[in-house]
């Protein structure tokens, strides 16, 4: 059997370890799970019997286009419908952006340490990706531009940015907006932006108007806290969405994440609270690594990237072993750990192993 030469040398996206998985390995009772970025306080009650009134559908094939919940979104955004397009998660529209627009040969820029999956599909489709190193852990709009080609057809922003949890500012992305080529379409994959509270951060959605080549990404994976049923999607200008859905399989979305997600936007009250309740575990968090001399990447997201002084790897078992999941494995960051903000008693728990792994390296040395 011959598969396509650009897959051959891929690596198998690693998802961060599950609470199963752990207990299993180190034979441990509690597990606090503080790596993938799934939200604390789970979902909206009314996405959850949302859920339970689709069981009696579960033969039904779903809604193809999402129409109910395309409605709803948007309304919400004050868009028309055909700017809009679902996937099994943001992760499905990114695939089907760079089926779409990449061929091989073709070129791509992202940043250097930035959500894997761009580059991935990229080199799916063999293109290549030219990845621009951050600046203090930031995008750097400016060396983005620089690289841009002939060859250049996607340039992807992940706002705030993951793993580092950095944002771009609205007059940066306006100034790069104004220079980038039409020619060129620009994805901003703004899957923690309901979660920002600097009043610096620029919505997406405020230049659509404007950009053709514009298209921004939201999920419902990460506030709403609708990770395992996979939903997310683009909003962009309708001939992209065209495109885009040319490539879209059929019934991508789920009857499950299609009513709980149309449930789960109208209750933004649990949003706000969601908000909330990770603002203040940001400020705790940072509060502790100053306690304990550790500096962080500015956290906008439901994350935090810390740099603990010692090989990222290492601090990551140290942790599991005491029962805290969180995510090492930053090729450009090696002594750094990604932490998802939880509730303060997960996040009260994470600092007491962590301060306690650190003060066994300590004595090691």
């Amino acid at each position: 059997m011959q598969p396509k030469s650009s897959i051959v040398h891929l690596p198998v996206y690693q998802p961060g370890k599950s609470v199963d998985e752990v207990k299993r390995e180190l034979g441990l009772d509690r597990i606090i799970k503080l790596a993938s970025n799934e939200n604390p306080f789970g979902c909206s009650p009314h996405a959850k019997e949302a859920m339970r009134q689709e069981i009696d559908n579960a033969s039904i094939y779903p809604d193809g286009a999402a129409v109910a919940l395309t409605a709803a979104i948007a309304e919400k955004f004050n868009v028309d419908t055909n700017q809009i397009v679902f996937g099994a998660g943001s992760d499905e529209v990114i695939l089907m952006l760079c089926r779409a627009f990449l061929v091989a040969g073709d070129e791509q820029i992202t940043a250097d340490q930035t959500f894997p999956q761009y580059k991935h599909n990229g080199d799916i489709e063999g293109a290549v990706t030219v990845e621009v190193p951050l600046k203090d852990g930031t995008h750097d709009l400016d060396a983005m531009l620089a690289a841009v080609t002939e060859r250049t057809k996607l340039i992807w922003i992940c706002n705030p940015n993951n793993p580092t949890g950095t944002i771009i500012g609205r007059a940066e992305l306006e100034r790069f907006m104004e220079r980038v080529p039409e020619r060129v379409l620009v994805v901003l994959d703004e899957a923690y932006c309901e979660y920002v509270t600097d009043e610096s951060f620029p919505d997406g959605l405020e230049y659509l108007p404007q950009y053709k080549n514009l298209i921004t990404l939201r999920t419902f994976s990460k506030i709403y806290g609708l990770a395992s049923l996979r939903i997310g999607y683009g909003i962009g200008h309708p001939d992209v969405i065209r495109l885009i859905n040319q490539v879209r399989e059929p019934f991508n979305t789920s009857r499950f994440a299609q009513a709980a997600a149309l449930a789960a936007v109208h209750d933004q009250a649990f949003i706000e609270e969601c908000r909330r309740l990770n603002a203040e575990g940001i400020r705790y968090v940072q509060e502790q690594f100053a306690r304990l001399q550790l500096s962080s990447f500015p956290a906008h997201g439901n994350f935090i990237m810390v740099d603990v002084g010692h090989p990222a790897q290492q601090v990551f078992e140290a942790l599991m072993r005491k029962g805290i999941i969180t995510r090492a494995g930053h090729k450009k960051y090696p002594t750094n750990i990604r932490i998802t903000i939880g509730s303060r008693e997960q996040n009260e728990a994470m600092i007491e192993a962590l301060e306690a792994s650190l003060a066994e390296f300590k004595v090691g040395i």
